[in-house]
């Protein structure tokens, strides 16, 4: 057997893998290259990210290149930890392998939480789209209809989740290609109809940095969450053909693709457009730059891109928390009821999880100004909690595998330990930073309380199962 080869199911001997669970296979290699690429690929990038370029101006390169570097570390370090242990759970498995059920616990439900609440948005962004080209339509139906789509297809057998994150994630990898290619012909001068734009858009009006170290901060921590969705790349591993060397090509191949394509789009952006133009933030930089450089039918087109994006993004999260809260139940960490499954698929967690996205869309319906904003601020930094977890983790379990499996480590993180310290500072230093900013207080403070809730409630339940096994064993 090679070293990327992945072991029989009936060599798997931690209970949290996906044989464990009852899962399938059915995931092939294109499956997770795709996954890998179109899951950090989504309507942040496309539309959000012009918030970013209005507070950071030029130097919002600079910011997608940090926190790219960040994510780049907390891939790697995932990816060590999941081509050595594959598992559905993925860092909430590696959490608990590492720190006790508490962390494990922690980390699963905050994210299953974070994902429910993310398709609920994702459904109202994609219903916003649907009632523009079809107006008088209601949105509550086009977010129903898609809800049923995709519940649908994640209650099927999981190769039907692949192929439909195959092509959505090809259109979306498709569509970006094409902008930069564009975009560069545009800055060398070679695009019918344009001049080369030189340097003035990045030293004029303000210069690289318009609004000085505070812009370069908003940027940054705009740009952060914008990288959120790598991680279902590892859960969806588990369910792979040969889960080992399928995480392993993955995180390889799709780390240095995401970096240029998000810094490399920023960069086209803010060279080809001014910066402070209105059009970045009410259309959505890629659009603004298509319509700035006379491309007809950009803005119908970007919108299709978008719709695409969206509707992915709410295919993935259905899939990644139904994945995430089987793996928690059979670990003993959630009701029985869900960690069912049948013909290898957890139908209970998907349908569960589909429920859950909906009523945070009905919430945004009826309790628009608290309810429903108080679920956007608890969500607000988890991804955040989810990253320090991996990297914490790693830390143990890197030293842990070297004593007692070695030949385990298909992916190794860089320059271990100093760049994974350098990864948890740079983590530290954005919790610091939101702190510092009004907007970004409040989530912080939202997101720490329900992960200390959650700590709370996992500390106790691993107490409970320790005395109980104490008692089991007298």
């Amino acid at each position: 057997m090679s070293r990327t080869t992945a072991p029989a199911p009936a060599d798997r001997k931690d209970g949290a893998t996906a044989s464990a669970e009852g899962l399938g296979h059915g995931l092939k290699q294109r499956h997770l290259s795709m996954i890998a690429l179109g899951g950090v690929i989504g309507a942040g990038l496309f539309v959000g990210s012009g918030a970013g370029i209005a507070a950071a101006g030029p130097s919002i390169v600079i910011a997608y290149a940090i926190s790219g570097i960040l994510v780049m570390l907390v891939m790697r370090m995932l990816g060590e930890m999941s081509a050595a242990n594959p598992a559905s759970g993925s860092f909430s498995v590696h959490a608990e392998r590492a720190f006790g059920s508490w962390a494990g616990f922690t980390s699963g439900w905050a994210f299953w939480f974070l994902l429910c609440v993310a398709v609920g948005l994702e459904g109202i962004g994609a219903a916003k789209i649907m009632t523009g080209w079809f107006p008088g339509s209601p949105e509550w139906a086009w977010v129903a209809l898609f809800m049923l789509v995709f519940c649908a297809t994640n209650l099927a057998a999981v190769k039907n989740f692949g192929e439909f994150e195959f092509w959505f994630a090809a259109l979306k990898v498709g569509a970006i290609v094409l902008f930069l290619g564009i975009g560069v012909l545009a800055i060398v001068g070679v695009l019918p109809g344009t001049d080369a734009p030189g340097a003035t858009n990045l030293t004029g009006d303000g210069g690289f940095f318009p609004h000085g170290s505070e812009g370069l901060i908003v940027g940054l921590l705009a740009s952060v969450f914008a990288y959120g969705g790598l991680e279902t790349v590892t859960i969806a591993a588990a369910e792979s053909e040969h889960p080992v060397q399928g995480v392993a090509k993955a995180v390889r191949t799709a780390m240095w693709r995401i970096a240029l394509f998000y810094i490399g789009s920023m960069a086209v952006i803010v060279t080809l457009v001014p910066w402070d133009d209105k059009a970045v933030v009410e259309k959505g930089p890629y659009v603004a730059t298509l319509d700035h450089l006379g491309i007809p039918g950009a803005g119908q087109i970007m919108n299709v891109v978008v719709l695409v994006a969206l509707l992915s993004a709410m295919n993935a999260n259905i899939y990644g928390a139904s994945r995430m809260a089987g793996s928690l139940v059979s670990r003993g960490q959630g009701p029985k009821a869900l960690g069912r499954t049948f013909g290898g698929v957890p139908r209970p967690a998907v349908l569960v999880s589909s429920v859950f996205g909906f009523a945070c869309v009905l919430l945004s319906y009826w309790r628009p100004e608290d309810i429903f904003v108080w679920l956007l601020n608890t969500i607000g930094a988890i991804i955040l909690v989810v990253w320090f977890f991996i990297a914490a983790s790693q830390l143990v379990l890197r030293r842990r595998t070297e004593r007692e499996a070695p030949e385990k480590l298909v992916v190794r993180m860089w320059a271990f330990p100093v760049l994974t310290w350098v990864a948890l500072a740079g983590m530290a230093a954005i919790f610091v930073l939101m702190a510092r900013e009004e907007g970004t207080r409040v989530q912080l403070y939202w997101t720490g309380g329900l992960t200390l809730l959650l700590a709370a409630v996992g500390f106790v339940r691993q107490k409970s199962a320790r005395t109980a096994a104490a008692d089991g064993a007298s």
